[in-house]
């Protein structure tokens, strides 16, 4: 049978002529046979077509979001209400003009929750919406193990890591500062690091060059090791800040600037990074001109960064300036959300933030990198007794202090030797090395302690063999712990100049 004559037998239509009518048994079976491929075929055609037709109108579909809105607006805190989000969670209102403002969830009162926007509020009204920032929770697939998003925060934004950050200036949402083109979103991580079991953290074993004679000498930096750089304003502690920058022994620098002056950071990167230094670091700006959120944001974007780093092998080196602004970020958000006061207008939850961001530094899980991490952290009027200054020094493993007398004075840096101590230096240095740093130390405190004495020459040669030795040392001493900007001193170099001095 041929293809026109099966066309003529399906069409009703054909003309009676054109019809061959077979008259064999044989021919019935064949045609009956040929007719149902041709049928299913139809029948396929027409239920892709539909399911086609279905496709089609459901991508036309809007997907349905959410939304709540906004009924209170005081001071830095916004109140919305008909929505559900966990603290922490990020959102945005659009705004009238086309722009949006984004705020993230810091509390809730009953049904409503409490926001803090990363910007300036102008253009929000009455009612106006509030949307989810967060991202769709996947179901879990066996084939690949556990749900990739399982905790709160790997629901919430993600921001840009990785290496293609390497010599980049971005701001605390991961936007660049630097005009140098956008920023790739190929490799992202949440600002909420995943704590690491203490017993599975490798141990502080081998020392880190600062390049700062000082430092390598008398107060040895172990990598991995969270220093804590005690100074009021003025003392020098950028420029120190900067010296370690350009001289630490790192394959990655990681610079958070949070809420300091907005012309430090061009002062940061071209006259203390340079080119060089900023080929292999990574800034986070947030000066003091933004908002709380976004300074609390920046530090944690920061070590985030550092902690995908570590995470490739890498030893990173953190500096944060400063740990001080970080903590009064916390105190504005939290006292403006009704938080009670508890140490001199602290709230508690400012001293349960500092150990969670500094603990996420440190030696990572046996076979990673370390952070070793640098904290500036801003005495009041030189007071060691801040409650920022007190906590931060229980929680961080040695602390730096400049002096402002020695500042004064034209000794830089300004490092007082007496009040600082690194706690992990007994176990990366030989015997040897800690006995000559005690001495010296020794002949440093004698001296400034008969200081006046000698100056109004009551001291008489003799009385004190130590104090004689240390008015001989007295110059020797000054030179070794004086230091220009633009000098490295390797720890070798530390080393041997501290073994003859003391000699």
């Amino acid at each position: 049978m041929t293809d026109e004559t099966i066309s003529a037998a399906l069409d009703p239509a054909a003309p009676a002529a054109d019809v061959i009518v077979p008259d064999t048994e044989t021919a019935d079976s064949a045609a009956t046979t040929a007719a149902a491929p041709l049928t299913d075929n139809i029948h396929s055609q027409r239920w892709q077509s539909y399911l086609k037709d279905c496709r089609e109108l459901v991508n036309l579909v809007e997907q349905l979001e959410v939304a709540g809105r906004i009924i209170k607006v005081t001071g830095l805190v916004m109140v919305a209400t008909g929505i559900k989000l966990p603290i922490g969670s990020a959102c945005y209102i659009p705004l009238q003009d086309g722009g949006r403002v984004e705020a993230e969830v810091v509390g809730f009162d009953g049904e409503n929750l409490l926001l803090m926007p990363q910007s300036a509020v102008e253009g929000v009204v009455p009612g106006a919406k509030v949307f989810s920032l967060e991202i769709a929770e996947t179901l879990p697939k066996p084939q690949f193990g556990r749900p990739p998003r399982r905790r709160a925060q790997d629901r919430a934004r993600h921001f840009p890591v990785g290496d293609h950050l390497l010599g980049r200036v971005v701001d605390a949402a991961g936007n660049p500062l630097d005009g140098l083109g956008p920023i790739s979103t190929e490799v992202t991580a949440p600002l909420g690091g995943r704590v690491i079991n203490p017993l599975m953290r490798a141990p502080i074993e081998t020392t880190l060059d600062v390049g700062v004679r000082a430092i390598n000498a008398m107060l040895t930096v172990g990598r991995g090791q969270r220093l804590g750089l005690f100074a009021g304003s003025g003392v020098g502690k950028s420029v120190l800040l900067g010296m370690m920058a350009r001289y630490t022994t790192a394959d990655v620098i990681v610079v958070g600037l949070i809420g300091e002056r907005g012309r430090e950071v061009q002062e940061f990167i071209e006259q203390i990074l340079g080119p060089e230094g900023l080929a292999r670091s990574v800034v986070v700006a947030a000066p003091a001109d933004v908002s709380a959120l976004m300074r609390l944001q920046g530090a944690s974007y920061a070590t985030a960064i550092a902690e995908k780093f570590r995470q490739q092998g890498k030893n990173v080196l953190l500096i944060m300036d400063s740990l001080t602004r970080y903590a009064m970020a916390q105190r504005e958000i939290a006292l403006a959300i009704g938080e009670p006061p508890a140490t001199k207008g602290y709230p508690p939850s400012v001293f349960a933030k500092l150990p969670a961001l500094v603990e996420r530094t440190g030696n990572g899980a046996r076979g990673e990198g370390s952070i070793t991490a640098f904290y500036t952290v801003l005495t009041e009027g030189d007071d060691q007794q801040d409650p920022i200054a007190d906590s931060a020094r229980a929680i961080l493993d040695g602390h730096i202090v400049l002096n402002r007398t020695l500042a004064e004075s034209g000794h830089y840096p300004a490092i007082d030797i007496e009040q600082s101590i690194s706690r992990a230096m007994h176990n990366i240095t030989s015997s040897q090395h800690q006995q000559q740093a005690r001495l010296l130390k020794q002949l440093y405190s004698r001296f400034l302690r008969s200081q006046d004495l000698i100056a109004v020459g009551a001291y008489q040669a003799g009385s004190d063999p130590m104090l004689d030795l240390a008015i001989q040392k007295r110059d020797a001493i000054n030179q070794f712990l004086q230091q220009d900007i633009h000098e490295c001193a390797d720890m070798q170099a530390s080393l041997d100049l501290l073994a003859n001095v003391v000699s």
